[in-house]
């Protein structure tokens, strides 16, 4: 008969296990490991100044408001050959073509885009278009409805298969001229805008789109209000996207309900609202066609929409509107 294991035994194989379990959590995460300890200072960006919300002069968005609400719909493009991209249905293997997802996205170029507009039209409110370059080419009668109801185009990328990740500087540059080149084109003006596909960007994403003439981007989501950033040549503000109620988490991820994404944008609206008595705030609406397009979810975006209209120190706006008010009133940023 083998020996028992001591008491010690089971504690050491017991502790091995609950370190090793720690780490499969940690990977699993996202957070992967952790480095060594270090004593240096930090390596922050140093792309803007510490500043405290509470520590801002106060100003007034035009008329009086106080809470800026922009929407922003993404209007996104996928190659049939790619497992790249926002799924519906699980595919681990990276399986080409994958039908199922790439289907369901499409859907929101065919129906869902058009959903959301019908909303927005009977709400009166213009959306800010994140574009993939690349739509302007494969559906150009989109980009004329769009066009028809003076909603405004942010850079996006070329299609959601790519983004700027790892590009040398030279071929991100090459990049980025291409896409707004591209909507500027077609859409009859240069974007002012941009936001990443995936948010992604290197260390040189801000530098090269200010040089570009690009003046905001949706990327850095670390304040309730509009900051400006630090760059080579040029200006550049962020502006504040909210992904705490993007409809990819919500929806997809977490696998919200209507009701419960409702509850959500409303708990963000409110607070902001109350907190915009104080200090002027700024409400972001990320949406993809293919999520809140969907049959089952578009009413609660109306009703969202419906709510937040009644009250009167809420102003609807582009990015663009809100970033040229932000630095009317804000004249030494």
């Amino acid at each position: 008969m083998p020996d028992m294991p001591s008491t010690r035994d089971r504690r050491d194989f017991i502790k091995k296990g609950l370190v090793l379990a720690g780490a499969a959590g940690l990977l699993a995460s996202g957070m992967g490991p952790l480095a060594a300890q270090t004593f240096g200072p930090m390596r922050r960006s140093n792309r803007y100044d510490d500043t405290f919300i509470f520590e801002r002069k106060p100003f007034l968005w035009p008329g009086n408001k106080t809470l800026a609400v922009w929407i922003a719909p993404n209007v996104e493009v996928w190659h049939y050959d790619s497992p790249a991209g926002t799924g519906v249905s699980p595919n681990p293997s990276n399986r080409v073509p994958d039908v199922i997802n790439y289907a369901w996205r499409e859907y929101g170029m065919r129906v869902g885009l058009w959903r959301i507009a019908d909303v927005l039209d009977a709400a009166g409110v213009k959306a800010s278009i994140a574009l993939n370059s690349q739509v302007c080419e494969t559906y150009p009668k989109a980009i004329e409805e769009m066009n028809k109801r003076g909603w405004e185009f942010m850079g996006h990328g070329t299609t959601n298969s790519e983004s700027l990740a790892g590009l040398a500087p030279d071929k991100e540059r090459e990049v980025i001229r291409h896409v707004l080149k591209t909507i500027e084109q077609a859409g009859g003006k240069k974007p002012r805008g941009w936001l990443g596909s995936g948010l992604t960007q290197t260390y040189n994403t801000l530098d090269i789109l200010a040089e570009e003439g690009v003046v905001y981007c949706g990327d850095w989501n670390n304040d309730d209000q509009p900051i400006p950033m630090k760059v080579k040549s040029g200006k550049m503000t962020a502006i504040p996207y909210c992904m705490e109620i993007n409809d990819i988490p919500l929806y997809i991820r977490k696998g919200y309900t209507g009701e419960q994404y409702f509850r959500s944008v409303m708990d963000q609206f409110e607070t902001l609202l109350a907190d915009s008595a104080k200090q002027p705030r700024v409400m972001g609406i990320p949406l993809h066609p293919m999520i809140t397009g969907q049959p089952l979810r578009i009413k609660y975006l109306a009703r969202a929409l419906d709510e937040m209209k009644k009250h009167e120190r809420v102003w609807f706006a582009t990015g663009g509107e809100i970033i040229d008010a932000y630095l009317r009133a804000n004249t030494t940023g």
